[in-house]
């Protein structure tokens, strides 16, 4: 007999439905129903080749949300992250051209 320990504690995750956490499970469940509404709807107009594209197209961000890791990060935190990154890196820029001799000369 054999049991798995994970080497790292914060690697664990309960599986839920078929070794799938709960979030993995729910984001799962919405790229299904997002590929086959997708496909409800543009069956009757598209040939089934590019709507079989496009269903794939619209499943592939929740699949992204669901099972992407970087770092140890979800998707959502490491969009958060950037998000966060990006708004206090836009703070720091000026749009404006300076000249800091110009400035400095003005000063005396």
């Amino acid at each position: 007999m054999e049991i798995k320990i994970n080497k790292e504690i914060r690697e664990y995750t309960e599986g839920i439905f078929f070794g799938l956490s709960a979030r993995q499970c729910f984001y799962a469940v919405l790229a299904i129903l997002s590929a086959v509404s997708t496909y409800f709807i543009l069956h009757e107009k598209l040939p089934f080749e590019i709507v079989s594209w496009i269903c794939v197209l619209s499943a592939i961000p929740f699949a992204l949300l669901g099972f992407l890791r970087y770092h140890s990060m979800t998707c959502g935190t490491l969009i958060l992250a950037w998000l966060r990154y990006w708004r206090l890196s836009m703070n720091h820029l000026q749009l404006k051209p300076t000249n800091l001799y110009y400035s400095f000369l003005q000063k005396k």
